[in-house]
């Protein structure tokens, strides 16, 4: 029974690592976004497509982590729990994150080369705040869906020191 537990922990004490790992590309995200916003503001016209690109490879790692990484594990985790509330709240929380994924691939296919990105480079500032409303409910969202899928389920501190030791 003790090794089950373990290799309980190890198994979702991974998720939780995927979690932080996921989260910290969240912040790179928002730190590349806050720049090209910051530069859009201070002179448009010095926003290369080099930038938005960068920009844009950024925003598409972070959304297929959550599509292909993230959210499957944690619902595969609330399978393993038992959880049919939690994977129903989950099946709800996904769909409505579904609005904010079409917006970035939208936002992908009108900068997805130099030649596209140079011609909509004066739609990007608006583009810019709808990301910015969509990546707000996007992350909140998320979080609503790690609260609800992993940390429901994630042993206590104590609880994981007393199988380490």
């Amino acid at each position: 029974m003790l090794e089950d537990c373990k290799n309980a922990l190890e198994r979702w004490g991974g998720v939780h690592e995927l979690i932080d790992r996921w989260l910290h590309e969240r912040r790179e995200l928002l730190i590349h976004f806050a720049a090209l916003k910051q530069a859009c503001d201070a002179e448009l016209e010095t926003v290369n497509s080099e930038r938005v690109n960068t920009f844009s490879e950024v925003l598409m790692d972070y959304i297929s982590a959550g599509h292909f990484e993230v959210y499957p594990q944690l619902r595969e985790e609330a399978k393993a729990f038992n959880d049919h509330q939690a994977l129903e709240i989950a099946d709800r929380l996904l769909e409505r994150l579904e609005m904010s994924t079409e917006l970035v691939l939208s936002f992908d296919r009108d900068y997805d080369s130099p030649a596209r990105a140079e011609h909509h480079l004066r739609r990007l500032p608006a583009w810019l705040d709808r990301l910015n409303r969509g990546l707000s409910e996007r992350f909140s969202l998320e979080d609503q869906l790690i609260a609800r899928l992993h940390a429901a389920h994630a042993p206590d501190a104590a609880e994981l020191r007393s199988f380490e030791e």
